[in-house]
């Protein structure tokens, strides 16, 4: 057995408990179904509306206290979207709530859309 060789012959799962991406014959990775995404959408936005209960805006910085009060809903987001899609959501989120805020603040300083 070598450096390079694995015992195992299936493929890594991610850590949100969905299987890596399935590659294609031609290399490219398949893309989610429309049903997947519609499935990985729902529990996205039951997460967010539990943070949203809870007060919480980063639930990255604020991992303890979303774990704690929206862990279930967390577990769901993870077990129904791919991995890399969770950290962009709870990013996305972030950043939106910084964007509302700055346009906010500018449209109370007086500040007009070009």
């Amino acid at each position: 057995m070598g450096i390079l060789s694995s015992s195992s012959s299936s493929p890594p799962s991610s850590k949100s408990g969905i299987d890596s991406p399935t590659p294609s014959p031609d290399g490219a990775f398949i893309a989610p179904s429309r049903q997947s995404r519609a499935v990985c959408y729902a529990a996205r936005d039951r997460f967010f509306e539990c943070l949203e209960k809870n007060g919480i805006i980063d639930s990255i910085k604020e991992k303890e206290k979303s774990e704690e009060r929206c862990g279930m809903e967390e577990g769901e987001l993870r077990r129904e979207c791919v991995g890399s899609w969770v950290t962009y959501f709870k990013q996305r989120r972030v950043m939106e709530h910084n964007k509302k805020q700055t346009i906010e603040k500018l449209e109370k300083e007086g500040a007009s859309v070009l």
